[in-house]
């Protein structure tokens, strides 16, 4: 079983540590000692947050009143749009990750895309390569 320390694991969910710490000391996660003694959570564990923290139904429904077929999800919020008279460039800050998003303008003005908003990143594509840290 795969245990990580509460600093990698705060730094993958893309929360604080000490938000990690106050969460395992409140019994939202449940945390375990390292084998160097240090706090940790177990991968399942991990993992079983990371999907609570989403928000996100794993099957495929959104909370609204529609369905769709993308199953990746990216919760994150607005961090910078540049919009011409065509398109908009929308890039959002989910976590410790950057998201960016060709659209049309006509779709961003409709969406009330602007900095600050919360959105929702769907992502689905036919070639996604998955990579391990070495």
């Amino acid at each position: 079983m795969t245990t990580y320390r509460l600093a990698d694991a705060a730094q993958l969910l893309g929360v604080s540590d000490d938000t990690l710490r106050r969460w395992a000391d409140s019994g939202r996660v449940t945390s375990v000692r390292t084998d160097d003694g240090h706090a940790g959570i177990e991968g399942q564990a991990l993992a079983r947050l990371a999907r609570d923290l989403a928000d996100i139904p794993s099957d495929g429904a959104d909370a609204g009143s529609h369905r769709v077929s993308a199953r990746n999800h990216l919760r994150g919020i607005v961090t910078a749009v540049k919009r011409d008279t065509v398109m908009a460039q929308v890039e959002l800050c989910c976590g410790p990750y950057r998201v960016v998003s060709l659209m049309s303008r006509e779709a961003a003005d409709a969406l009330g895309l602007d900095v600050g908003v919360v959105a929702v990143a769907s992502i689905k594509a036919t070639n996604v390569v998955v990579e391990v840290p070495w």
